[in-house]
């Protein structure tokens, strides 16, 4: 979802609905993620294109019935885009105004659409309308032109279904059904008990129409799947029940032909029932996570299931699975924070029950998940289970720690691990388990950042609620039957006037160690862990704490519960600064001397960017989004970003993220909402982007010779900047021929762009002009001298057959200079 403030969802953080198409010999799978749509390759497994245009959620996807290289797509922004997929290319955008919910289209219908819109006046009730998309020569038009066809409806996608040939529509909302026909205008409404007897809830969940009969399924709370026949009467219809799910039916949908059911739901089962019987049904198992929506692909072949946990699953039309998509898991609680893998530059935080994911966010994809706590995880409410809740990489991404812990709360089961990165298996593999390394729950760890010094050096700081924290070294291991020539232990354990041990990080060059016990921050030395000097601002507890780097890493930053962020100098132990902030996230940028705080007041999230050495904010952003922000997290940059903005140039070598407490994430981005939004038709690319194949390197390679060897016959060489220069060429060239407008509109356009202006000139000609002016006069009785001269110095050299040097203006008019000069003061001599 597009927050305001140049907040931005990554595009793998969230799909939101799926729709698969065929093409024969390739198949497409498009589908919505936060504000993009996602073209992606089933064969290749690809990302082949990113639909980018709409400014809030995308709610919809439908193929153009009438063009099926053409897609509609709703958003909550109030408009409804059609594209040219494969060419990433918006051709138009239809304003409705209000916030579109769903989308349907109808092959029946050309110039229409259907879209679900809340209801004006009245809270939490929706209606389905149909819009006409006007016809225009312009790219954004209007949709203002709606017709309701039904009220009382659910803001469910799946819960609105077209019947057989488009001749009715089908609506279910709790236990209420209705059908509306088309032609006969007419609408019969059936109603089930509210009653929930012998475990039974007739609350409806879907809705789904067979493709060749009057026959309408749909899925119930209590797994239940009903289907409904003879529904044109109000008294006379029937309907049969297919029960196989124990809890509610999460979608339904049907083969092409009609002859195969399929349903999912919570049990990560996907069901398949042949001829409406309940006798005859296959299943497809441990499919990993409940399933949220299911589709089928045009022809029929494929089938693909959207889960809960981000992941599609595309099955074959035999009920075998072929591959998967996984986006970002979107876990219970994010316990771990949001940490990035040195090695990678991936997120890392939770994912599947007692899982570690890394995530890609350059490649927008889950590079593979690790198994942490290696138990089998039970679904049932109320069950105490172990849990990753603490995950710290060393400076090279070669050591990995993690803490696990049981849910209790009086007496957790802790478990601390140290994982080691294997280049040959490329994976972590288990080195240390430490049972219960903190006689109470562990609040927060950190190696010490010395990378230079190799893994000789690496100490882990773990501190705990038992009011101590404890220094883990590396130790080598004597038994000679060990798998592993290091393990860990405790090497030094520490405490503060039997306070809680809250926080701890340390200083840029490892010297320095911070540990926060309740109010007061202690710094010690890493090498003696002798107690340097303490810090502290009442009232409140610490919160967080930092170091600063670079130019300011003579600073510590801390905040409070009670809202104060201070400043520390660590030469003079005083303090250098404060603010009244009530600062729920601090996270400094590892390249620069930025620290990112966030703020969480009037339930607003407002963000700070600062350096510990100057009074005053680089950037402030109030208001950034209305969720409150729990983590952050500043990921490096392969390359360092060219920003024209002074504002955001603390975001050059790094790009923050943020995590809310909906667990959307979030990001910001350093381009305006204008330039985020422009259409793909303005950013064509040009020659230098386009794919290399050896045709054009050839070429390529040919016209740089022959340009070198004009350049060393001393031949002019003469570049087509008008060519060059002219966004109406390469628009004419690069866009699609089915997109492009008509001739006669394009050649006038054309013409102008191949005109060379004259009004426009250089301030250095008008002032030759001028000069040249001033001295006409006196120039003419030596023109006549000038010419004879010039046709006599290049006679023998046209003969010889060379070109002549052409002088410039500024060249002739030192020569005039010169030849007017006296020099009748030689003859002296």
């Amino acid at each position: 979802r597009r927050c305001p403030r140049g907040l931005r969802l990554p595009r793998g953080a969230r799909a939101s609905w799926a729709g698969v198409t065929a093409f024969p010999p390739r198949r497409y799978l498009l589908y919505a993620s936060g504000d993009f749509v996602k073209v992606h390759s089933v064969n290749t497994e690809e990302t082949l294109g990113l639909l980018c245009g709409h400014a809030d959620l995308v709610t919809g996807i439908q193929l153009n019935p009438h063009n099926h290289m053409q897609l509609y797509s709703s958003s909550l922004d109030g408009t409804i885009k059609l594209w040219d997929f494969m060419d990433g290319i918006p051709i138009k955008t239809f304003t409705v105004g209000s916030k579109l919910l769903a989308l349907y289209t109808l092959a029946s219908v050309e110039d229409s659409v259907f879209v679900v819109i809340p209801k004006m006046g009245e809270r939490d009730t929706f209606q389905l309308v149909s819009v006409k998309l006007t016809k225009g020569a312009g790219q954004d038009l209007e949709g203002k032109e709606l017709s309701v066809v039904l009220d009382g409806v659910g803001a469910s996608p799946k819960q609105i279904a077209f019947g057989r040939e488009d001749s009715y529509v089908v609506s279910v909302k709790d236990v209420n059904l209705q059908v509306y026909f088309f032609k006969q205008k007419l609408l019969n409404r059936f109603s089930l008990s509210t009653a929930k007897t012998k475990g039974g809830d007739n609350r409806f969940s879907c809705v789904v129409c067979h493709p060749k009969e009057d026959c309408i399924a749909t899925g119930h709370a209590d797994g239940k799947i009903r289907l409904w026949r003879n529904f044109h009467h109000k008294k006379a219809y029937t309907y049969s029940a297919l029960h196989w799910h124990h809890d509610i039916v999460m979608d339904l949908a049907y083969s092409l032909e009609g002859t195969r059911l399929l349903s999912g739901g919570v049990e990560s089962v996907l069901v398949q029932w042949h001829n409406e019987s309940s006798c005859q049904k296959d299943f497809l198992p441990r499919l990993g996570s409940p399933i949220e929506c299911i589709s089928m692909s045009s022809d029929g072949v494929l089938c693909c299931t959207l889960h809960t946990d981000n992941r599609i699953t595309i099955i074959n039309s035999n009920l075998r699975f072929s591959r998967s998509i996984q986006g970002l898991i979107k876990s219970r609680d994010v316990k771990t924070g949001l940490v990035v893998d040195p090695r990678t530059k991936a997120l890392v935080l939770n994912g599947e029950p007692g899982h570690l994911q890394f995530y890609s966010l350059q490649s927008d994809q889950q590079l593979f998940s690790l198994d942490i706590v290696q138990r089998q995880y039970i679904h049932q409410a109320g069950l105490k289970q172990s849990d990753l809740v603490k995950v710290a990489f060393s400076a090279r991404g070669t050591w990995l720690a993690t803490v696990e812990e049981s849910e209790e709360v009086a007496d957790p089961e802790l478990q601390l691990k140290l994982w080691f990165y294997s280049e040959e298996t490329q994976s972590f593999a288990l080195n240390t388990r430490i049972n219960t390394p903190h006689d109470n729950h562990i609040t927060d760890m950190c190696f010490r950042d010395m990378d230079e010094l190799g893994d000789d050096s690496l100490i882990l700081v773990t501190t705990g609620r038992d009011c101590v924290f404890k220094v883990w070294v590396m130790v080598g291991d004597s038994d000679p039957e060990a798998h592993q020539s290091v393990s860990w232990s405790c090497d030094f354990v520490g405490s503060y006037h039997n306070y809680q041990a809250t926080n701890c990080c340390f200083s840029e060059d490892g010297s320095l160690l911070a540990v926060s016990f309740e109010e007061t921050v202690t710094v010690w030395d890493s090498l003696t862990w002798d107690l340097k000097c303490t810090f502290c601002h009442p009232p409140g507890n610490i919160r967080n704490i930092c170091f600063g780097r670079l130019t300011c890493s003579k600073y510590l930053i801390g905040a409070t519960d009670y809202g104060f962020l201070c400043c520390w100098n660590l030469l003079t132990c005083a303090l250098e600064w404060s603010a009244h902030l009530n600062v729920v996230v601090l996270q400094p940028d590892p390249l620069s001397e930025h620290i990112a705080a966030v703020s969480w007041l009037s339930k607003e999230s407002s963000l700070f960017v600062f350096k510990p050495s100057e009074p005053w904010p680089v950037y402030i952003q109030r208001n950034l989004c209305k969720e409150k922000i729990l983590l952050a997290a500043f990921v490096p940059r392969d390359e360092p970003e060219m920003i024209s903005s002074e504002k955001y140039l603390w975001l050059r070598k790094s790009q923050l993220f943020f995590l809310t407490d909906t667990q959307e994430l979030m990001t910001l981005s350093t381009k305006s909402l204008e330039e985020r939004l422009t259409p793909s038709s303005k950013q064509l690319a040009v020659e230098e982007s386009l794919p290399v194949t050896p045709f054009s390197v050839l070429l390529g390679k040919h016209r740089r010779q022959q340009a070198q060897e004009d350049t060393d016959l001393g031949k002019p060489v003469v570049h087509n900047r008008q060519e060059q220069a002219s966004p109406a060429v390469k628009e004419l060239l690069h866009t699609p021929a089915h997109v492009l407008p008509s001739a006669s509109f394009l050649c006038t356009i054309f013409i102008n762009s191949l005109l060379i202006s004259k009004e426009n000139k250089s301030a250095e000609e008008v002032a030759d002009e001028v000069e040249m002016e001033s001295e006409k006069a006196e120039d003419e009785s030596d023109e006549e001298d000038v010419t004879a001269m010039e046709q006599e110095d290049t006679s023998p050299m046209e003969l010889l057959g060379e070109m002549t040097c052409k002088l410039s203006k500024s060249q002739e008019k030192e020569l005039r200079k010169i030849r007017k000069m006296d020099y009748s003061w030689l003859s002296a001599f």
